[in-house]
């Protein structure tokens, strides 16, 4: 079943939200690093094609991390050069100095850094204190606009540590105000486990810009723990956020955090948009089959409710 076959979404535009946004898509990333099942080089590339051929602006591509620490990401060179010929961007995950540089080495002109809120779980991912985290992003940084590569920071633990508990606002205003001010073009905050609610969303949204942040150097990546993901999106169009981070047939999750479960299905999402009148430029249709068909590689069944309906056979 295709959306053709059931029509899409009745369009019911809400006020005070935006005519576009961008979704940046991180299932052969963020997604595929949590899974159990490794997919090789080519089908990595397979599925990065089928993704830009939905009409996915930015598809973040591979990490360049310790393949011993994240063996699922191993390769991420030849993936890269295996995409540089689809004209979109194709971020990577560099975390440090030697990631960074191998990242260039391979081609990438759009990196990213990555770092914790929270010392905890800075320790237990990044087995470092923040300090030595932050000093490594810090130089990453520098480097990236010292070559003209565009250099995104994410941020871990906004709304809630399952080690920590309560994460305060003034936390996540220190750590992003430093990304910002080392000069990155977007700041990532991210529901690493799940456990945000659309007005904690919007109280550390509205925190970010009164501390000089501007909206549109701010994404949020929800995960849908607890069934919030797109409760949370609309408080962030609501807040003035413009860019999304998503997961194709919601792939991922933290393997490093305890209880986390998957990203935001990039098809749920779509799917919420375009019957909000929100343009995103994806095929529907293009991105549910790249979402079956990474369901049937990771041999598991999609949470993406979207998906999900789609594929069936006959109506519910």
């Amino acid at each position: 079943m295709s959306v053709r076959d059931v029509g899409l979404p009745e369009r019911a535009p809400l006020p005070g939200t935006p005519d576009a946004v961008t979704i940046w898509e991180v299932a052969p990333r963020d997604g595929l690093q949590a899974e159990r099942i490794a997919l090789g080089v080519d089908d990595r590339i397979h599925a990065i094609r089928m993704l830009a051929g939905a009409g996915l602006p930015v598809i973040e591509v591979g990490s360049f991390v310790r393949a011993d620490r994240v063996p699922q990401m191993a390769g991420s060179d030849a993936v890269l050069a295996g995409v540089a010929d689809l004209g979109i961007r194709t971020p990577v995950l560099t975390p440090n100095l030697h990631g960074y540089h191998a990242a260039r080495a391979a081609g990438a002109q759009d990196v990213a850094v990555f770092l914790s809120v929270t010392e905890t779980f800075s320790r237990e991912n990044l087995g470092a204190a923040r300090a030595q985290t932050e000093a490594a992003a810090r130089e990453v940084v520098a480097h990236a606009r010292a070559d003209g590569v565009r250099v995104r920071g994410y941020l871990s633990m906004v709304f809630g540590d399952p080690w920590e508990g309560h994460v305060p606002v003034s936390d996540v205003t220190r750590v992003a105000t430093l990304l910002h001010e080392w000069g990155v073009d977007e700041v990532s905050l991210g529901d690493t486990i799940g456990v945000a609610t659309p007005g904690q969303v919007r109280g550390v949204v509205d925190a970010l810009a009164a501390d000089g942040i501007p909206l549109d150097h701010l994404a949020l990546h929800m995960h849908d723990t607890y069934g919030t993901a797109l409760a949370n999106v609309l408080a962030g169009l609501e807040a003035g956020i413009r860019t999304f981070d998503a997961a194709a047939a919601g792939v991922g999750g933290c393997p490093f955090a305890r209880s986390a479960t998957g990203n935001l299905a990039t098809d749920d999402l779509v799917w919420m948009l375009d019957g909000m009148g929100v343009r995103t430029g994806v095929d529907l249709d293009a991105l549910t089959e790249t979402s079956a068909w990474l369901s049937t590689a990771l041999d598991r069944p999609t949470p993406s409710r979207v998906a999900r309906a789609l594929s069936a056979k006959e109506p519910a």
